[in-house]
């Protein structure tokens, strides 16, 4: 039987799931805008998206591709020499989004962290919540899931701890 959590451990539990959830649905949506960004810049649109500049408060810049660009680029970037070379001027979001959801990532992995190892999961269940970080759309279901399983859990144990006398109780 694995290793449950002690009872004493469950308000830092619904502290930890409370921040897992907040980060999960932080790095969920970074991760669609990071999408949308690759999809605009590496297909044949070509685009970034700046604020303020010449273009104005938002507006998309062409991004032009060397000659050693293609599609596959993307997936094997060793292969070749792809140079991407942006004509947009002011503060790049396109850039922004990236950085933003790399480092909200690792706070991502910290809650992940935080819930797997108070619940005293097993290691499988840890590398399954961070993919969710990676993986478009999985944040979302696996938080959904994560929670659910987190708060039935702590409501069962409490149920049974309830039910079970103490033993000044028994005397």
């Amino acid at each position: 039987m694995p290793v449950q959590p002690k009872l004493a451990s469950f308000p830092a539990i619904r502290g930890a799931l409370k921040f897992y959830q907040i980060a999960s649905v932080i790095t969920g949506v970074g991760l669609l805008l990071l999408l949308a960004e690759m999809i605009l810049k590496y297909t044949p649109l070509h685009v970034e998206l700046f604020a303020g500049g010449s273009g104005g408060f938002l507006w998309f810049a062409g991004v032009i591709a060397g000659p050693d660009c293609a599609w596959w680029s993307l997936f094997f970037p060793s292969t070749n020499d792809c140079e991407m070379t942006s004509l947009g001027d002011g503060v790049n979001i396109s850039l922004a989004i990236l950085v933003v959801h790399g480092w909200f990532y690792v706070v991502y992995l910290f809650a992940c962290f935080r819930v797997w190892s108070l619940m005293r999961w097993r290691f499988p269940r840890f590398l399954l919540l961070a993919l969710g970080g990676v993986v478009p759309l999985l944040s979302f279901f696996m938080e959904t899931r994560v929670a659910r399983d987190v708060k039935s859990y702590l409501s069962s144990r409490e149920a049974a701890a309830a039910s079970t006398p103490t033993p000044t109780e028994t005397r």
